[in-house]
C-alpha cells in the first residue's frame, strides 16, 4: 500500500510547487515563482517513472497527475504571466488571454486522458513544457514588450490543443534502485535554484522554447505539404482539361 502510493506524493508534490508559485507571484517574487514551475516539471517528470519503476500506476494516479497540471502548469504561469506583463493593458484582453491559456491546457490534458496516443509521441504540446515556456518568459519583461507576451502565449495555446506530434521522453524509464535517491537529487536541484532563481530559468528557457518551436515547424511544413499536394491536384485538373 505505502509502495503504491509514493508515485502520488511526487503528483502531490508538483501540485504544492504549482500553489507556492502562485503565492509567490502575488506577492512580486517572480524569479523564485518560476522556479517552482520548474521544480514542479521535475516533480511531473519523476511521478510516472517511479510508478512504472514500482508498478504502481494507476487510473486515480492518472487523474491526479492531470488535476495537478492544471494549477501547476496551468494556472500558475499564466498568472505568473499576468502578474508581471498584463497589468497595464486593456483589461478584457489581459483577462482573456490569461485564461485561454490554462483552458487549453485543460482540453489537452482531458484528450491525453480518453483518446489513445501514438507510441513515442505526445498529440499536442504537453502543458509542462508550455508552462515552462510562460513562466520562464516572463522574466524576460525588461526586454520583451506585452503583446509578443500575448502572442506567445495563445501561440502555445494553439500548440496544446493541435494535432502536432511531439517526441514522448517520458518512457525513459529510472532503475527501481535509483528510487531512493530521488529525494536527494530533489532536494540538491531546489538549493541551487533558490540560490540562482533567475539565472537557472533562464537557462531551462532555452530547451523548452526549442521543443515548443519544434511544433511550430512541424505544423509548418505539414501546411507547406498540404498545399503542395493542393497545387499538384490543381494541375492535374487543369492538365485533364
Amino acid at each position: 500500500m505505502v509502495t503504491k502510493s509514493i508515485p502520488n506524493l511526487f503528483t502531490l508534490s508538483n501540485l504544492f510547487m504549482g500553489m507556492i508559485a502562485i503565492m509567490l507571484a502575488m506577492t512580486g517574487r517572480y524569479s523564485l515563482a518560476s522556479i517552482m514551475i520548474i521544480v514542479a516539471m521535475l516533480m511531473d517528470g519523476l511521478d510516472g517513472r517511479v510508478a512504472r519503476a514500482l508498478n504502481a500506476q494507476s487510473d486515480f494516479g492518472k487523474e491526479l497527475d492531470s488535476l495537478s497540471d492544471v494549477i501547476s502548469f496551468g494556472v500558475a504561469p499564466a498568472l505568473i504571466m499576468y502578474t508581471i506583463s498584463f497589468q497595464n493593458i486593456q483589461p478584457g484582453l489581459a483577462w482573456t488571454v490569461t485564461a485561454i491559456f490554462p483552458m487549453c491546457g485543460a482540453l489537452r490534458l482531458a484528450r491525453f486522458n480518453v483518446q489513445s496516443g501514438i507510441p513515442g509521441y505526445f498529440i499536442g504540446l504537453p502543458i509542462p513544457a508550455a508552462g515552462g515556456v510562460v513562466a520562464t518568459l516572463a522574466l524576460f519583461h525588461n526586454n520583451i514588450r506585452a503583446p509578443y507576451f500575448i502572442v506567445t502565449m495563445l501561440l502555445l495555446s494553439y500548440l496544446m490543443v493541435s494535432s502536432v506530434k511531439y517526441p514522448n521522453f517520458k518512457k525513459v524509464g529510472i532503475p527501481k534502485k535509483a528510487i531512493a535517491y530521488a529525494p536527494v537529487v530533489i532536494i540538491v536541484a531546489i538549493i541551487v535554484a533558490v540560490f540562482f532563481p533567475e539565472q537557472i530559468s533562464k537557462l531551462v528557457f532555452i530547451p523548452l522554447v526549442l521543443y515548443a518551436g519544434y511544433g511550430l515547424k512541424q505544423n509548418f511544413d505539414r501546411l507547406l505539404r498540404r498545399k503542395k499536394h493542393h497545387d499538384e491536384e490543381a494541375d492535374k485538373v487543369f492538365r485533364s482539361k
